[in-house]
C-alpha cells in the first residue's frame, strides 16, 4: 500500500508528541500491514510524553509511539501463511529474537535482544503499522474491540496474578493504576477469597471498587498493615501484587504479607531502594518474584479464556475516549491520574 498517514511521533528529545504526516510503512516478507482502529495510552506512553529519565536513556527519536491497539489486516507479506487480509487482530509488541537462551528455553518474554514496538521501533499511534506474523493475535469473536486494544496491560495483570497459587488466597494489590485495577477481577476469577487495593488517588480507589475489590485502602490516611491484619486474623495476606513501584508501597507490602507468602513485583521503581532482606524476606520465608510483560503466549490464551467466558469484565476500566487528534487532552487526563484506560479512536 502506498500513500501517507497520520502518526503521533516523538520527533526530538524533549516533552510532548507531534502529529505528523508520514509515508505508510512498507511490510517485509514476514509482516502484515494493519489499519489501526483503536489505540490505548499506557503508563509507558506517559513516561515518553513527559520525557523522563527512563525515556531519555531508552528512546532514539524520531519514533512513532504507542504499543496497545486493535485493528484489521490490510496487506500481508509473501511469507505470511496463517493470517489473512480482513482479520481483526492485536499483537504482542515485544519482538523477540527466538535465538537467545531465554527464547529457546520457553521464556521469550525475557528475550535478551527484545525490540519493543512503540519504544525501540515504530508503534501503533498511527493510521497503520507493520507487525511480524509471529507477534499477531487473532481477536476471538465477541470480544469488545476496546478490550482487544488493551490486551497488553491486561496481560501484565493476568501474568502477575497467575504467577503462583490463587485459589482461596487473600491478595493485596499495591497501586490502583489500570494494571492494578485490572488485576482485581482476575484475582476473583482465579479463586481469590479476598482482594484488597491500596491506592492514593480517590478516582482510582472508586474505580477499584467498581471492578470488584473487597476493600480499598488510602495509604495516606490509613495504615495498610493494620487493616490487613484485622481482615486476616493477624496473619497477613497470602499474596502481594506490587503495581506502583513506589518505595513506601513496597515497604507496606512487606509489613502486610504473611510468612511464606508470595510477593510479585510488576511496578518499576524510579530509583534504587533499600530494604531489610533478613527481616522482610529471609526469616519470614517470603517468595519475591519479578514480573516482566506477558508469557508468550500462555498469558494470551488465559486472557481469551477470561474474557470469552465472561468471568472478567473490563468495561469499567475504560474511562475515557478521544479522537487521535485530541491527543494532548488525552495525555493531560492520563498524567492527572484521574483515569483508567484511555482509548484513542
Amino acid at each position: 500500500m502506498t500513500g501517507t498517514m497520520k502518526a503521533l511521533r516523538k520527533m526530538q528529545a524533549g516533552p510532548g508528541l507531534e502529529m505528523k504526516e508520514i509515508p505508510i510503512p512498507t511490510i517485509k516478507a514476514n509482516e502484515v500491514l494493519i489499519q489501526v482502529h483503536k489505540r490505548a495510552i499506557c503508563g509507558t506512553d506517559l513516561h515518553i510524553y513527559k520525557w523522563d529519565e527512563w525515556s531519555q536513556n531508552r528512546l532514539k527519536p524520531p519514533l512513532t509511539t504507542g504499543h496497545e491497539f486493535y485493528g484489521a489486516i490490510v496487506e500481508t507479506g509473501h511469507d505470511v501463511h496463517h493470517y489473512h487480509v480482513g482479520e481483526l487482530v492485536t499483537a504482542e509488541m515485544h519482538v523477540v529474537c527466538n535465538q537467545c537462551f531465554q527464547c529457546r528455553t520457553g521464556n521469550a518474554h525475557l528475550c535478551e535482544n527484545v525490540v519493543i514496538l512503540g519504544v525501540d521501533g515504530d508503534g501503533c499511534f498511527a493510521d497503520y503499522l507493520t507487525v511480524p506474523e509471529a507477534n499477531l493475535w487473532k481477536v476471538p469473536k465477541g470480544i469488545d474491540p476496546e478490550f482487544a486494544a488493551i490486551y497488553d496491560p491486561f496481560g501484565n495483570a493476568v501474568h502477575t496474578v497467575m504467577a503462583g497459587a490463587t485459589v482461596g488466597k487473600t491478595f493485596l494489590i499495591l497501586g490502583g493504576g489500570p494494571i492494578g485495577i485490572a488485576a482485581v477481577p482476575v484475582c476473583k476469577a482465579a479463586g481469590a477469597s479476598m482482594v484488597l487495593v491500596s491506592e492514593v488517588i480517590p478516582f482510582r480507589r472508586e474505580l477499584a471498587m467498581k471492578m470488584g475489590a473487597d476493600r480499598v485502602i488510602d495509604p495516606l490516611t490509613e495504615r495498610p498493615a493494620e487493616i490487613v491484619a484485622a481482615l486476616t486474623q493477624g496473619q497477613g495476606v497470602d499474596v502481594v501484587l506490587e503495581m506502583s513501584g513506589h518505595p513506601d508501597a513496597i515497604a507496606q507490602g512487606f509489613r502486610s504479607i504473611r510468612k511464606n507468602g508470595r510477593f510479585s513485583l510488576l511496578g518499576i521503581p524510579s530509583k534504587p531502594i533499600t530494604m531489610d532482606f533478613a527481616k522482610d524476606v529471609i526469616f519470614p520465608g517470603v517468595t519475591v518474584q519479578g514480573i516482566n510483560g506477558r508469557r508468550m503466549f500462555e498469558t494470551w490464551y488465559q486472557m481469551d479464556a477470561l474474557l470469552t467466558s465472561g468471568k472478567v469484565d473490563l468495561k469499567p476500566l475504560i474511562t475515557h475516549r478521544f479522537k487521535m487528534h485530541d491527543f494532548k487532552a488525552a495525555f493531560d487526563i492520563g498524567l492527572s491520574g484521574n483515569a483508567g484506560k484511555i482509548i484513542l479512536e
